[in-house]
């Protein structure tokens, strides 16, 4: 064992047993922040204009301040971005995290002193959670690939202004610069399929032994790297051990993945976004992801199903349930307050607090109530790909209204790796699972307003090919799941 792995696992050790106690407190550790956001913000422009002053507990902060999404909170990130101080949170931002929104154009989202160091403690106490329950750490001393957005940054009224990923680049730990691939000028390269190409040159001959990023980028890294050396991923990175993404479920490209690598890889799940790094993988044994309750960042929950309705009531940590599924709305150091973030979320443990991610607020089928979450087709998917045996590069669905003589049905566009023999049973199988699942489905199948879902096979690429139409190739960009309307159906 090196020195290097030796100090990790020391290292780990000291830090799960920090964590615990924050975790075996909860509701305390979230109260603590709620009071300290409250008194840090107390004489910002946002602070004064909703009487943080007057709020004593969340009771007065649900009166107090309303839910917002990027595009209600934009008169207040407006005048952040023209320059103004003490306007969210005290002082300017150290950074604008520059993402596409589908209804807002671009939007800039803060990230402060206080909030940006969290984003990298969590990515490496994901790490570390990992070496001390398995034991494993010969890895640390191997080559490391992130794949993500370029580091390179503009300036907006002196904050710099880029993408999450690329941003984050800036604050890799010293103790792993030496490891760390690709090389800066490779990573600022800002043509994706030339910079999987470049990383591809660089890497095949080096030791990988952690892997990170998108799966669907991943997988076109890892499809290049057997292009260019007719080898295995696996066979080609003998010390390949971890693999660590977010972003997307991992289920639909896990047997693609285990295929191109020729073997299994321990994988580490992350849950990051501009807004904050909210829960990771903290364990191999269980499912979920941990929530982060001390990383500044105060959590409320609206039950999904009443999300649009006049009041819906928000609940703290402590009301939640297991298997419901939760609008996620985060107030945090950062200067958001009560923000939509879009997601959705499912606990699976409340001691800790473990979540899945269920999907998109905004992302679902419901043309007809049917309520389909992204959960579910994604839990049908990984149940068909099992049962037959097959694999794919990405899918996504949608519904399908204008059908001649025939009822609609959601349609699912899929690019399988090589198209089922029996694509009728996959069907039935697939349908199946989701009248399983959800309620709604079932009665619109049975009550004959809808008819069982159809799979449109795709030719290989017309993924990649739709990205690189939308100006959305590689970084962080993902392809929805779901829609309520045709328009990435009928563009694929």
């Amino acid at each position: 064992m090196s020195l290097k792995s030796f100090g990790a696992k020391i290292f780990a050790r000291v830090v799960v047993r920090k964590m615990k106690k924050w975790m075996d407190n909860p509701v305390a550790t979230q109260h603590k922040v709620f009071l300290s956001l409250l008194k840090s913000a107390e004489d910002t422009q946002f602070g004064q204009d909703h009487h943080f002053s007057q709020i004593k507990t969340h009771a007065d902060f649900v009166k107090q301040v309303p839910i917002r999404d990027y595009e209600q909170l934009r008169p207040y990130v407006d005048q952040v971005v023209a320059g103004k101080e003490d306007v969210l949170w005290p002082g300017k931002p150290l950074y604008f995290a520059k993402t596409s929104g589908t209804t807002s154009g671009a939007k800039y989202i803060p990230l402060t002193k206080e909030s940006m160091p969290t984003h990298i403690k969590a990515a490496r106490n994901a790490i570390l959670c990992y070496i001390h329950e398995t034991g494993k750490a010969d890895f640390v001393n191997g080559k490391m690939i992130f794949l993500q957005g370029s580091p390179e940054m503009t300036e907006k009224n002196g904050i710099g202004l880029g993408r999450l990923s690329g941003i984050v680049a800036h604050y890799v730990p010293s103790y792993l610069m030496k490891n760390r691939m690709p090389t800066w000028e490779t990573n600022c390269i800002d043509d994706w399929e030339t910079k999987v190409d470049a990383i591809v040159e660089e890497t095949k001959t080096e030791d990988m032994t952690v892997i990170s990023g998108i799966p669907s980028w991943v997988q076109m890294y890892f499809e290049r790297l057997n292009t260019a050396t007719d080898k295995k991923v696996g066979d080609l990175f003998k010390g390949f051990e971890l693999f660590i993404y977010g972003g997307v479920n991992y289920e639909p490209y896990r047997a693609k993945f285990e295929a191109l690598i020729g073997r299994k890889v321990d994988s580490i799940e992350l849950f990051p976004a501009s807004e904050g790094f909210f829960a990771f993988q903290d364990t191999q044994k269980e499912k979920g992801l941990l929530l982060q309750l001390d990383s500044g960042m105060f959590y409320e929950f609206v039950k999904a199903d009443d999300f649009f309705t006049e009041t819906p009531k928000r609940v703290t940590i402590g009301e939640v349930e297991v298997g419901v599924n939760y609008v996620l709305l985060i107030t945090s150091n950062a200067g958001l307050w009560c923000y939509n973030i879009g997601d959705t979320v499912m606990f699976t443990s409340l001691k800790p607090y473990r979540l899945v991610v269920s999907g998109r607020i905004k992302h679902f089928i419901s043309a007809f109530g049917e309520h389909v979450i992204g959960k579910e087709v994604e839990q049908a998917m990984a149940a068909a790909m099992d049962a037959f045996s097959f694999s794919i590069s990405e899918f996504t669905v949608a519904p399908q209204l204008e059908v001649n003589d025939q009822l609609p049905y959601h349609e699912w566009l899929i690019e399988f790796e090589e198209t089922p023999k029996d694509l009728k049973a996959v069907t039935d199988f697939m349908d199946q699972s989701m009248q399983t699942q959800n309620s709604y489905y079932y009665d619109l199948i049975k009550g004959k307003v809808l008819q069982p879902l159809k799979i449109t096979s795709l030719a290989r690429g017309a993924f990649q090919q739709y990205m690189k139409s939308q100006g959305k190739l590689g970084g962080q960009n993902k392809v929805p799941r779901l829609s309520n309307d045709r328009k990435i159906a009928n563009q694929l």
